[in-house]
Order: C-alpha cells, then structure tokens, then sequence
C-alpha cells in the first residue's frame, strides 16, 4: 500500500501540522539553511508527491535524467505543478532591488515603523496583501482565493502550505525575505529575474577562449557550446525563459556577494532545481536538485533494503525521494571532457515520513543500471523516448532506425562516464555494443541505415579513442588504474600508448590527436624529471634512472613522428573530426 501524501513528512521533528496544509504553531525561520529544509519538506509534500500520489501515470524522472549532461526535456506537462522563487538572507529594500516583484507587507514590520499598537493596522494589511495576491490570480481561483484567506495573513510561513497551491497558479516567481525581527516570510510575488543572456554568453565564451571579438564564424561554430557549458555550470540544459532566467540571475546575485536561494521547479523536468550561496563554493552557487526517482527492482539489494526502511512510496510504482548535489568544474581546453561543466558530488534518498537522509543507496550512478539499459536499448527491448539531434523524439526500440538512434543518443549522454568508469564497466559496455553493431545477422539493416550506423560508429570510435588518451592525463598526475605509480612506470605506460597512437594515427580524431601530443609534451617537460633524470651526466644515473631516460628518449621519438603524421594529414587530409565538434 503506498502513503498517503497527507501523511508525508508528518513524523519530522519540529514539523506539527494541524491539518494536511497548516502548520500548528508559528515557525520563526532566521537562517538560510534553516528556510531550505522548511521549503524541502513543503514543496516535496505538495509539488512532487502529491501529484505523483494522485496521478496513476504520474512521469517518475530516470536515475540517468539527474546525470550531467543535462537533456532539453521533451514534453511539457501542464497539470503538474512549476514554480520559481528566490529567497534573500536580508530585509528587502524594494526600490533598489535588482528585479521586479509585487510587494507584500509583514504586519509586524508595519506596527514597528508606525510605533502604534496593532490593531488598527493589521486588518488594512492584510486586505492590501490579499488585493495585491488576488490581482496576479487567474480569474478562476479568486473567489476560492478570498473564501480560504478571508481576513486571514498569507504572508507568515506557517500559511506557506496552504498557499503554495495558489502560487503553483502564476507565471511568475515568489520572493521571501526577513522581516525587521530576522524571520523570513513571502514578501512579494510576480517577481521577473533579469536575465542578460546576450552579455553573459558573450563575456563567457571570450573569457574561456571559444570566442575572438568580431569574429562570426567562431561564434557561429563555438555559440552553443558556450551556451550548454553556462547554463549546465548552474544546473539547467539549454531550455526555458524561466530556468534561463533563474541561472542567470543566480549568477548575478553570486556575483554581487548576496546570501540567497533560487529555486525552481519545471513541468517538464519535474525536478526541483536550487541554486544557493554557500561558503565552501568559490566560484559558483551550488547546485542541487530533487525529484522523484523510479528504481528498478533489478537493483535488487538497494531496493529490498529501501522497502525495508519505509524509504519507496509506492510498490507498484517503485519511486524514491532523491536529492543530488554537483560540483561545478572550470572549463578545461586541456581536458579531455572539455564539455564537463558539472559532476555529481553526493546523493541522498529522503525518507517520506521522518525525512531521515541515506547517504548509502547509488540510485543514479550504478553502472549496473546504465548497462541494463544499454542490453535492452540493442536488444529492442527499451521503452522509453529521446531526443535525437535536438529536433527528432524517438519512442521505443522496435526497429534498428530506432535502436541507432538511441545508441547515439545514449553514447553522447554518457560520453563523460564511459571515459572514466571503471574497465570492468567500460568492457562490459564495449561487449554489447560490438556484439550489436558487428552482427553479420544485421548486416543487410545496416547497409539500409548506412548514415545511421556511421554516426553510431563514429561515437563510439571517438569514445575508445578519448578514453586511451584520458590514461594519459592520469599519467601526467602519476596515476594509472587509479594507482600512484613511479616515474619509470609513467613513461612505460606513456610509451606503449603512444606506439599505439602512432601506428593507428591516421584513423585518430584531429583533436583527440593534438591533444595526446600535449600531454605527452608535459609528461616530457616534467621539471623533477628533467632535474633528476635527464640534465646529469649519464655516469651519474643508477640503473633506474638510466632506464627512464632511455624511455624519455623513445618518447620524445614517438611524439616527434606523431607531430609529422598529423601536419601530414592537416596539410593533405580533410579535418577527421570536424563535424562530430560541430554536432557537440
């Protein structure tokens, strides 16, 4: 049997409520921090529970929709509930803000400015507050409006459930802040966040190197992929006006020193998106989002052990409460996720009754799960949709057009992933996809789909590629399988990729190519190397050190003919990888 929706969160310390919607006593909230786990319980309860509880084909989101790179949702759903709203760490000082918003008063801050007793004023605000409230209101919801809160304050947190539903109904954000006593409360609503999308994209791609002043072709090759990059650093894919909006202004109030919580929740992604201050974040708010997530029971132990502990809310539909938080990462030209903006740091499942937090269960990072999908997406056996090449939604895997097009699909999403996991995983990957792609069984399919096949080809090639050169950038960190090693075994392992690199250098990705001649260059350039290894005497080396610089030497041969094969083919060949960087 699942919960009731009435019953969640009813047995979280210092939460009593009433009835379904009030709060029994007032709640003086004084701290950020303190606002956020107030706002976590309600707009769960009411903004994602609630409807999923109430709806047999409620969209439960997928563990992998919470991994970056973010995706531009397909569908909107209109009857479920989207908000925004942001929260300042201060009284609000209304002509200088840097937005616009409906004001609303707090009685207690009136009767201190008046140093008058109450009374007379508390009735003359409150119908100021409900006037302004009802004005921004669809027609339809007035009256119920003015029925529910008649002579009644909206603006204390207390009435914050039981007027959420009502806010769910405008188009625009709510604003709280602290009164003049320090407790937060909603003080304005129809609040618009500035957005300067134009400025900052432009600032961005010039400051990171995409963009050269005056020069249209590199902006019209680089322009979405600067604007991918931003808008993933504050949580969003390339989507709405109002998610745009809140990204952006996030960043302006990041930048202008503010104490402050933005938070959205969209229709189509069914996630609530926070954006907030936070003293360890440097260079960015942080990032965090919430959703109800499906588990498949073919995660059997963490799914016997989250029905154990009262954390699924539903059998039939097996979903949990998920909070991820990332970590934003600076855009790297050396790197070779040059697209990786964000990364997930933690995740917690949230208990529905006490709100308990289990830090144990991988919901959205079990590669399990990730090659599961892969097998059903060959085997024809995935339901499900994508979008392929931002203008094409696919359902299901009943044909090969299909499953290619979610392979490719799928590869892009995970790109980032299938570079850095484990061999274990990698191997398992590789495995599916080559037994499906070089099935002679399928040969004739693939011959129809030939541009399909080769762009699923082409992926995938990049993939093993990058993902040998990524060994490279771990050896230049003296690592290698996720193990500290010496110097000898860093040029060992250095060489032997190389030799590699250079015997198949002529069906290498161009990019893929400079950048292994880059990093080879470093690990040459090493100055305790250079210092201990190769400027003394050779009579004055061990054995040891003899050795390194007899694979300091091949290398530096290595990457010489490197460098030659690739001016030869710059100089004669068309780019190999010119158009996979544009589709990225």
């Amino acid at each position: 049997m699942p919960i009731r929706w009435q019953d969640v969160f009813t047995k979280v310390p210092g939460f009593t409520w009433k009835d379904s919607y009030t709060l029994t006593h007032p709640t003086s909230i004084s701290t950020l921090e303190n606002l956020k786990r107030f706002l976590d319980f309600v707009q769960i309860k009411f903004c994602l529970i609630r409807p999923f509880l109430s709806k047999d084909n409620y969209p439960l989101v997928s563990p992998q929709d919470l991994l970056p790179s973010f995706e531009a949702n397909l569908y909107e759903y209109v009857d479920l509930p989207g908000f925004s709203m942001v929260a300042f760490d201060r009284p609000l000082n209304y002509f200088h803000e840097v937005f616009q918003f409906d004001l609303l008063h707090c009685v207690e801050d009136a009767v201190k400015t008046s140093n008058g007793p109450a009374s007379p004023f508390e009735p003359v605000i409150i119908q100021q507050n409900h006037d302004i409230f009802q004005s921004r209101l669809p027609k339809i919801l007035q009256d119920q409006f003015k029925k529910q809160f008649d002579k009644q304050r909206i603006t204390e947190l207390p009435v914050y459930p039981k007027i959420l539903p009502f806010l769910l109904n405008m188009d625009r954000g709510h604003v709280l802040a602290k009164n003049s006593t320090g407790d937060f409360h909603l003080f304005g609503i129809y609040a618009s966040f500035p957005s300067d999308l134009d400025s900052e994209l432009k600032r961005f791609g010039l400051r990171i190197g995409k963009f050269k002043p005056g020069d249209n072709t590199l902006y019209e090759l680089n322009r979405n992929f600067v604007y991918q990059f931003l808008m993933e650093l504050y949580g969003f894919p390339i989507v709405s006006e109002r998610r745009t909006s809140a990204a952006l202004f996030s960043r302006r109030l990041f930048k202008m020193g503010e104490d402050f919580l933005i938070r959205v929740l969209g229709q189509s992604d069914r996630t609530i998106t926070s954006l907030y201050s936070n003293s360890e974040q440097h260079k960015y708010p942080q990032v965090e989002k919430i959703a109800l997530v499906s588990i498949g029971k073919r995660q059997k132990e963490q799914f016997d052990y989250l029905k154990r502990e009262g954390y699924i809310l539903d059998e039939d539909r097996p979903a949990v409460i998920v909070r991820v938080l990332y970590q934003q990462h600076k855009y790297d030209p050396n790197n070779i996720r040059t697209d990786r903006a964000l990364s997930v740091s933690k995740q917690e499942v949230i208990h529905p009754l006490t709100g308990e937090v289990c830090t144990t269960a991988n919901i959205i990072k079990d590669t399990s799960i990730m090659t599961f999908t892969l097998n059903d997406i060959v085997k024809g056996e995935y339901f499900g949709r994508i979008k392929y090449k931002r203008n094409e939604i696919v359902e299901n895997t009943d044909t090969h057009a299909k499953r290619l097009k979610f392979l490719y699909a799928w590869l892009r999403k995970h790109q980032r992933r299938i570079l850095s996991y484990s061999d274990e995983f990698y191997n398992n990957v590789t495995k599916v996809l080559d037994n499906y792609l070089l099935n002679t069984d399928y040969y004739d399919f693939f011959q129809q789909l030939s541009e399909l096949y080769n762009e699923v080809w082409q992926q995938y090639s990049y993939i093993q590629q990058a993902r040998k050169i990524k060994q490279l950038e771990d050896l230049n960190k003296k690592k290698y399988k996720g193990r500290k090693i010496n110097y000898l075994k860093m040029l060992q392992h250095a060489t032997q990729i190389l030799q590699t690199l250079k015997f198949e250098a002529a069906h290498y990705f161009d990019n893929l190519t400079d950048h292994a001649i880059y990093m080879c260059d470093k690990i040459l350039n090493d100055k305790y190397l250079i210092k201990k290894y190769i400027t003394p005497p050779q009579s004055s080396l061990s054995a040891y050190g003899q050795e390194i610089r007899k694979l300091h030497e091949q290398l530096v041969v290595h990457i010489n003919d490197l460098k030659e094969i690739q001016k030869y083919r710059s100089d004669n060949i068309p780019s190999f990888n010119s158009q996979l960087e544009v589709q990225n």
